[in-house]
């Protein structure tokens, strides 16, 4: 018996774009079929794109998946292809306050012009980003084989492999010989090491070749880091494939036998991961780019205010979109420092981006004349230092309305958290590309960038943290060291923990209930903000679900 020859095509789709996902399949097959691969492995859903979402209660949507569906099936060759779609299912009961579902994640088998089997996604996912059991109905055969090339293959879909029990097992139990895993896997941190120790165990729990497939490209929050892999049945790595970018790969996977008559593939062996740090750039790179692209939009606006937030903002857009498609800001006040202007101006000549400069003195001071009798009796404050961060808003929104281009806010994840973002201020705009950023990882993001080219300038990474609206303003006037903040909020909102628990670690309490005090009370703030890249476990948005009206602090 000969190894099976198994193609993978991890590629970049789009949420609703039947047509053009189509187009990248048929490209993927023909290739396939041009390297006489036994089999091809396609992204879940990759006809409609992951996650459709409510996309999936229109009936008409269905019907366009089902006839590329149909054309795919029609195109087919030798090889057998396998790829995502949504299927039409009995539907489920309602509920008293639902329709009954009646699609299921679905893979189809493709070859010889003709669609020669399907397979239901059993385990649903119904956690963090996911809520697959809104939408589908699961499937009833975890056990399912097909014969290809004379080789027994189970075929599964992301969260199948994800459970000891799940289907594969079952699968293997049935006699495969190889396991095949399509997937719409979201990247977060340390992920890749997660996901390489599942596939790993599983290959030696089955004593069978495992090889899983992933798509890459940003989906709104969501981005798909690629990383496909392949482990024989000793559960040793025989493929890596690279992360965030599209890539066509053949592995002849063992599955007894002698010498294959084709010959050994042209694939590598694959790449290495990326360390950490530059795993999260690319991550906010391609999240930022596709946002952008798939959204029609050609340039993107960013306030620079000669901090690093906005200065790492501005880096990744230039690598995301190139210098020519990146228009700087800078929007002083009597507040701001010359060196921030500076600063800002020499940011933009290293990255050779567009930069213009438009001071917002003037405008402040109309607005503090027209508010000076609703204002008197009260001391200068919050709504003074608010008002310029919304003055810049609202120029860097006139010039998205009257060019086109989409504004980009600056704020991190730390700001975020703690309402230190201001609310149609520095928070407004399309995309806000640091919004699961601590504060710390932005200065570790931008050293690591500057080791390529030093794009950010020294004197922004040095400076002092400051919003610059009141003379001698820092961040830390009001906020514990962004060290101790980021692991307290880390604790509090990506991990769940408790206040108490938190002091108990060794945390002082005052600071403790202060931070938790903050970020519940800005979770209005967050409602209404932007969305951002995922990079973490829980990132504010749909990781994270609780509600603005609430005494459970």
């Amino acid at each position: 018996m000969t190894d099976l020859r198994v193609a993978g095509a991890q590629i970049n789709v789009t949420v609703g774009d039947l047509e053009g996902n189509t187009d990248l399949i048929l490209e993927a097959m023909a290739w396939a079929d041009r390297e006489q691969a036994d089999v091809l492995l396609l992204p879940e859903l990759a006809i409609t794109g992951y996650p459709p979402e409510d996309l999936v209660l229109r009936s008409a949507f269905i019907d366009g998946n089902l006839e590329m569906l149909a054309k795919l099936a029609a195109a087919a060759g030798d090889t057998v292809s396998i790829v995502g779609f949504v299927d039409r299912v009995d539907p489920l009961p309602p509920t008293d306050d639902a329709v009954g579902r009646r699609v299921a994640n679905a893979a189809a088998l493709l070859a010889g012009g003709r669609l020669v089997g399907i397979y239901h996604k059993v385990l649903l996912p119904n956690y963090g980003v996911f809520d697959e059991a809104r939408y589908f109905v699961p499937g009833v055969t975890p056990d399912a084989t097909w014969i290809v090339r004379g080789v027994a293959v189970g075929m599964s879909v992301c969260e199948d492999i994800w459970t000891p029990d799940g289907p594969p097992t079952a699968q293997a139990r049935a006699g495969a010989r190889v396991l095949l895993n399509i997937n719409g896997s979201p990247y977060h941190r340390d992920k890749g090491d997660e996901r390489a120790q599942l596939l790993s165990a599983a290959a030696r729990r089955c004593s069978t070749p495992v090889v899983y497939l992933n798509m890459v490209g940003g989906q709104d929050e969501l981005v798909f880091d690629g990383d496909s892999m392949v482990y024989d049945e000793t559960g040793e790595l025989i493929h890596r494939a690279a992360q965030f970018e599209e890539e066509h790969f053949v592995v002849d996977v063992p599955t007894g036998g002698g010498e294959d008559p084709r010959g050994p593939t042209h694939s590598p062996t694959g790449v290495p991961r990326l360390d950490p740090t530059a795993e999260v750039y690319a991550a906010l790179v391609t999240g930022l780019r596709d946002y952008v692209g798939k959204n029609g939009f050609r340039e993107v606006v960013i306030g620079l205010s000669g901090g690093i937030d906005s200065a790492l903002t501005c880096a990744i857009a230039v690598d995301a979109l190139g210098p020519e498609s990146v228009w700087g800001i800078a929007m002083p006040s009597r507040y701001s420092s010359p060196g921030s202007t500076a600063d800002s101006e020499e940011l933009a000549r290293r990255l050779g981006c567009r930069y213009d400069v438009i001071p917002i003195d003037d405008i402040f001071a109309s607005y503090l004349e027209a508010l000076d009798k609703p204002f008197a009796g009260v001391g200068p404050g919050v709504a003074e230092e608010n008002l310029q961060a919304r003055v810049r808003g609202a120029i860097l929104m006139a010039l998205s309305n009257k060019h086109g281009g989409m504004v980009v806010a600056t704020g991190n994840k730390s700001e975020v958290a703690v309402g230190y973002a201001t609310l149609y201020g520095d928070m407004a705009g399309g995309f806000s590309v640091l919004k699961d950023v601590f504060k710390t990882l932005v200065y570790e993001l931008a050293a690591w960038r500057n080791r390529t080219t030093e794009a950010i300038p020294q004197a922004i990474i040095d400076k002092p943290p400051s919003a610059e609206l009141r003379p001698g303003q820092l961040d830390s006037d009001t906020l514990p060291d962004y060290g101790l903040l980021d692991e307290i909020l880390r604790r509090y909102v990506e991990l769940d923990e408790a206040p108490d628990d938190i002091v108990a670690a060794g945390f002082d309490r005052a600071v403790v209930r202060d931070v938790a005090r903050m970020v519940d009370r800005n979770e209005y703030k967050r409602r209404q903000a932007a969305p951002g890249v995922r990079i973490t476990r829980k990132a504010f948005g749909r990781d994270r679900r609780l509600p603005i009206t609430n005494k459970a602090f």
